[in-house]
């Protein structure tokens, strides 16, 4: 009795000594577990997007854009019963669109068949999966890149619901097939794995159920010990005692580890699609859903780049489970094992290409957002950038510059891409090599601008009616101006040669030098750095006379700013990469919303645009007309530095304007041209581009006189040279053309306005 007695109490005093001892542990556990669980803040990348595509019946695009803008999203060609898959024929394409989270809702996945004129120029049908007409179409928008969170944890957050229901089940098929029935510890899982630790000396085998998983991935480390498994299970029995099966799965399939992008770890099913198939999870077939649920046993040992063919074996082994768990019929089966590894380009491998546009997004995002406030908090940033027409300009670049150099490497170049009436960036190249990226060319490199500042000298003088039109006489010869403190400067020409009198519009287009700075003298220094500043430019440099040839240092991004009214037919707006901002939950907290504000010489705007247009017929840059294979109405104007240092193309039309600089790094003389060198890149871009008919909107003060060209002097249709030229109401010339009387006609209005 006594030793009974004794065997008793000592159990007793065991029992409350470990309940002593580990039941305050277990009840901070709980309450630890069950408290962190319901207060984690998930971090998230902020994102960045390119513009969404509007597609619609009567758009200028050929079906190969469309294709190209489909593969920018993501999309790959296969059946379009898919979501994320696409077909293209002869006649149409064919796309199953994924569903995006806009800031007015989240747009549903669609099937869209779209149709072509019989050009193939332009969009002439957009219907259903099932035939009924679409007005308009929105494309998710191609993602750029991510401003990672602090603990560089990359993960895109999906509901439970939209995750694929082979997802669903595939993963507790495999991972914990009791997950719907226990109670956060599997004691049958656990018993397994006690049993084959004993046999092995060590703890090789877990036994954990997805809670346990869970928990271990959320608060605890991956170290092996009976402690951690013990804190484990204590966790995983608190969070399924306080929260449901699904918000346990939700944040389960959120937060796996499933392999690492450089120094990104990938987190979670949505974004494990995205990087390793270029998919939304909710396109995942068969294959690649078994692929990535086989990684999660190990994502290092199973990733399917660095060990494919130990990654097709896991795959194919959970393709099995599917089977043998009813998932998947025996057909489906073995048409998934068949397939090779099917993976895609990780999406933010364009990132590294389009460094130099985000770059400048990264700029304007830190005018108004704190770095802290931009990383870990899951924005969504929508920009303006083109993909399609990103790329066309990185290879525009590359390939006319290694055309055009005299040996490998020596030049450098820049391209901005800019939509004239928005003001919005389409396409921004700060480096003749896409996937190197340093320093900035597009944005930081300021060189002298040439003769691309002539057009504003004259438009200060067109904007004087009274004094100056088309056809005023100017006189391009050698002038001496005197400069305070220095020797007198003595502008020259190009081609050495003074041309005597020639028309305006002609010593514009054809860039005389001398007759320029005789005008620029006129108008004067001051008055052209004061519409510089107003265009958007400020502090462009010393007023010094060389001013007026150029000796003026911008970037080019400011001189697409300083044309960017010229091109927009006379309204004025800031330059802009970013269009939207929202918030992890979709809301909208930032719109940069265009501020159109009219030039007041709208009027001597249209008349240098008309100027600005014989530049290219008729003046330097004239080669267009054979190295564009369609020429919609461009408007441009070259541009050289002193010693050929620098070379110069701004061209624009209805849909774009670029901007094109070339020369060397070390600002040494590069035997570059605005005409030869940056005028070929310009004209390769616009190759590319789809393009329409310029049609320009002429001011009510405008008149149009036949001209007896290059004469000052009123003319007729029917005189040899004559020339119709817009004028400022009442400022025509009241000479009249000696071809009048042998055509015994007066001179007449011509009325019509384009």
């Amino acid at each position: 009795m006594r030793l009974r007695r004794f065997v008793f109490l000592l159990a007793l005093f065991c029992l409350g000594a470990l309940l002593g001892l580990f039941g305050p542990w277990v009840w901070w556990l709980d309450r630890e577990a069950g408290q962190r669980f319901s207060e984690r803040q998930w971090t998230q990348a902020s994102r960045v997007y390119a513009r969404p595509l509007e597609i619609y019946p009567g758009r200028s695009m050929d079906r190969q854009r469309l294709t190209r803008e489909f593969k920018s999203i993501g999309l790959r060609e296969g059946d379009p019963g898919m979501i994320g898959r696409y077909r293209s024929t002869a006649a149409q394409v064919e796309a199953n669109i994924p569903g995006f989270v806009f800031a007015e809702g989240r747009q549903a996945s669609q099937r869209i068949v779209v149709g072509f004129g019989q050009n193939q120029k332009q969009i002439d049908r957009v219907a259903s999966g099932d035939g009924r007409s679409i007005s308009l179409v929105r494309l998710p928008p191609a993602e750029l890149g991510s401003l990672l969170p602090l603990d560089d944890r990359d993960r895109t957050l999906v509901a439970l619901r939209d995750f694929p229901p082979l997802l669903i089940a595939g993963i507790q098929a495999v991972e914990d097939r009791q997950f719907a029935h226990h109670l956060g510890v599997d004691p049958r899982g656990l018993l397994r794995a006690a049993w084959t630790n004993l046999r092995r000396g060590a703890v090789v085998q877990g036994g954990s159920t997805i809670t346990q998983q869970l928990v271990k991935n959320l608060f605890l480390t991956p170290e092996r010990s009976l402690l951690r498994k013990f804190n484990e299970a204590v966790m995983a029995v608190s969070l399924e005692r306080r929260f449901g099966k699904a918000a346990i799965l939700e944040a389960y399939l959120n937060e796996v580890y499933l392999g690492q992008a450089g120094n990104r770890a990938i987190h979670g099913f949505g974004r494990a699609a995205e990087h390793y198939f270029g998919l939304p999870v909710q396109a995942l077939n068969t294959e690649q859903t078994a692929l990535l649920i086989g990684m999660v046993r190990g994502a290092s040992w199973y990733h399917p780049r660095r060990n494919p063919e130990r990654a097709r074996d896991r795959r194919d082994r959970v393709i099995d489970i599917f089977y043998e768990t009813g998932l998947i019929d025996e057909a489906e089966r073995q048409r998934a094992r068949s397939i090779e590894l099917d993976l895609g380009e990780p999406r933010r491998t364009a990132s590294r290409r389009h460094d130099g546009f985000l770059d400048l997004v990264a700029r304007q995002l830190r005018l108004d957002y704190r770095d802290r406030d931009l990383r870990g908090t899951g924005l969504r940033i929508f920009t303006t950038l083109d993909p399609v027409a990103q790329e066309d300009a990185e290879r525009a670049l590359t390939e006319s510059l290694t055309a055009t150099e005299r040996s490998d490497g020596e030049l450098q170049g820049a391209i901005v891409l800019v939509e004239p009436a928005s003001g919005e960036i389409r396409a921004l190249v700060g480096d003749r090599s896409p996937g190197r990226f340093g320093f900035n060319r597009a944005l930081d490199a300021r060189r002298p601008i040439g003769s691309v500042i002539k057009p504003f000298i004259y438009l200060l003088a067109l904007a004087q009616p009274d004094r100056w039109n088309l056809v005023s006489t100017l006189i391009d010869a050698p002038l001496s101006v005197p400069v305070d403190g220095q020797q007198a400067w003595r502008p020259e020409n190009i081609d050495g040669v003074s041309h005597g009198e020639v028309a305006l519009m002609d010593a514009l287009g054809r860039s005389f030098n001398q007759a320029t700075v005789a005008l620029g003298l006129e108008v004067g220094l001051p008055a052209l750095f004061r519409l510089l500043e107003q265009l958007g430019i400020h502090e462009p440099g010393e007023p010094h006379p060389s001013a007026l040839l150029g000796a003026v240092e911008m970037t080019p991004l400011q001189v697409a700013q300083l044309y960017q009214p010229l091109a927009a037919e006379g309204y004025s707006t800031p330059l802009r990469a970013i269009n939207q901002v929202l918030d992890r939950e979709g809301r909208e907290i930032a719109r940069y919303d265009r501020r159109l504000r009219p030039v007041r010489e709208r009027e001597a705007l249209a008349l240098l645009d008309f100027a600005l247009r014989h530049a290219v017929t008729d003046g330097t840059g004239r080669s267009l007309s054979w190295r564009l294979a369609t020429d919609p109405g461009v408007r441009g104007k070259t541009g050289t530095s002193n010693d050929r240092r620098d070379a110069w193309f701004v061209g624009y039309t209805d849909d774009w304007l670029g901007v094109v600089w070339a020369g060397r790094d070390d600002n040494a003389p590069a035997g570059v041209s605005g005409s030869a060198t940056a005028l070929p890149v310009w004209a390769e871009l616009f190759n590319r581009l789809p393009l329409s008919t310029v049609r320009r909107n002429w001011p009510e003060g405008i008149e149009w006189y036949w001209i007896d060209w290059p004469a000052p002097l009123l003319a007729s249709e029917q005189c040899p040279d004559a020339l119709a030229v817009p004028f400022i109401s009442g400022s025509q010339p009241e000479s009249l053309s000696p071809c009048l009387g042998e055509a015994n006609e007066s001179p007449r209005r011509w009325f019509r306005r384009r």
